[in-house]
């Protein structure tokens, strides 16, 4: 496991201070259990600060496909190449490995 995945799965009262705001997104999102509520809400407004760099693109994905909304989440897949794992959750391991690199 890199120090980014420790990071990443870490608890705490926020996301560790170096990781940048796609890995923050992505952490406030487990911390939510990968379902709707206040650190969805964290995540998706992070998301939108640089949309158009795919990182942030990949996330706010994610964060479309776990509020159910599939045509979003289908264009912001789109506009990162396309493809997701699954499950939710097998997406949440994958996106953290891709931005582990």
């Amino acid at each position: 496991m890199t120090r980014i995945e420790e990071l990443l799965i870490r608890d705490g009262e926020g996301p560790d201070a170096s990781l940048d705001v796609p890995r923050a997104a992505l952490w406030w999102l487990r911390q939510g259990g990968l379902r709707m509520g206040p650190e969805w809400e964290e995540a998706h407004r992070l998301c939108q600060t640089d949309e158009g760099n795919p990182a942030h693109d990949l996330v706010h994905a994610l964060a479309h496909w776990i509020d159910g909304d599939e045509g979003n989440a289908r264009y912001w897949y789109a506009r990162t190449g396309g493809g997701r794992a699954s499950t939710i959750a097998e997406e949440w391991q994958r996106i953290a490995a891709k931005l582990s690199r």
